[in-house]
């Protein structure tokens, strides 16, 4: 008996969106204004709630988890390196460009959003910086401990409120410690035990299919299929550059960058042989 192709098609299209809609369901990005969460321990690491990963930005539009996050070969750092190296000043400039970018996620409750359970906010070096000190100022501490831990109150300003190019995201530590939770709320309880796994939101492309996706990257006229593996809307541009502010309140300016302009200055054949080269005897 042959395959049913209209059923199976149906059944991918239905993971494929429920993937997405767990995505969009666990990760957690402020809106504009103010809003409160709460940093709770990472049940797959108790000693570290703070998540580094890598990723590739504005590959073919999309947005890619480098392997270099975990320290296993990514034929795109390879290739950035072997750029880098090159003594040549503008492809230094490329290689660079190249690079994946950082960005921290962190297990969170937000406030009067409880009964959600827990999602994973991600955010940039000059956030991660900011929290970090302030866990390390013994006035504060662990601030995620689930009994004692401290809140912290995140602002998002939009572009158009700061009258920039670029948005702004602040953060103030509440300086009086509060449980995580009402104890009472055994289900809350549950809820952070039983968090997801945020590495379960980042497939992770092997070897061959990232080389795949830089072929294709740097060769955009060849009509090959391609692994689209992305992240959430928002993270599909390279994360920003960022600065910060003084005292207790951290802000975040960003400024996209993308591997697409530094190429389109350089001979895209010429960076493309080299890529090939590279890869000849592999």
């Amino acid at each position: 008996m042959a395959l049913d192709m209209s059923k199976i098609k149906s059944r991918l299209n239905s993971l494929s969106s429920k993937q997405g809609s767990q995505k969009n369901t666990l990760i957690w990005k402020p809106n504009p204004g103010k809003q409160t969460i709460r940093i709770v321990p990472y049940v797959k690491n108790l000693e570290n709630p703070f998540i580094e990963l890598k990723f590739h930005y504005n590959l073919n539009g999309k947005t890619y988890l480098s392997p270099d996050s975990f320290n296993r070969p990514d034929p795109i750092v390879e290739f950035s390196e072997k750029l880098k190296r090159s003594g040549d000043k503008e492809q230094w400039k490329v290689g660079k460009k190249f690079e994946p970018k950082m960005r921290t996620f962190a297990p969170v409750i937000v406030r009067g959003e409880e009964d959600l359970g827990v999602r994973f906010w991600g955010f940039g070096k000059q956030v991660y910086e900011a929290i970090l000190s302030i866990i390390a100022d013994p006035d504060y501490g662990d601030i995620t401990d689930l009994a004692g831990g401290h809140d912290i109150v995140v602002e998002f300003k939009t572009a158009e409120d700061t009258g920039k190019d670029f948005p702004e995201t602040s953060i103030i530590v509440k300086p009086k410690s509060t449980p995580a939770v009402d104890p009472t709320r055994k289900d809350l309880i549950e809820k952070i035990k039983n968090q997801a796994d945020v590495l379960e939101l980042f497939p992770e492309l092997s070897y061959a299919e990232l080389k795949n996706v830089m072929d294709q990257y740097l060769r955009p006229e060849q009509e090959e299929e391609s692994v689209e593996v992305t992240t959430d809307s928002t993270e599909e541009s390279a994360p920003k550059e960022e600065k910060k502010s003084v005292a207790t309140q951290t802000v975040v300016t960003q400024k996209t960058t993308s591997p697409t302009t530094a190429v389109a200055k350089e001979n895209t054949e010429d960076i493309a042989d080299a890529f090939d080269k590279l890869f000849a005897k592999k």
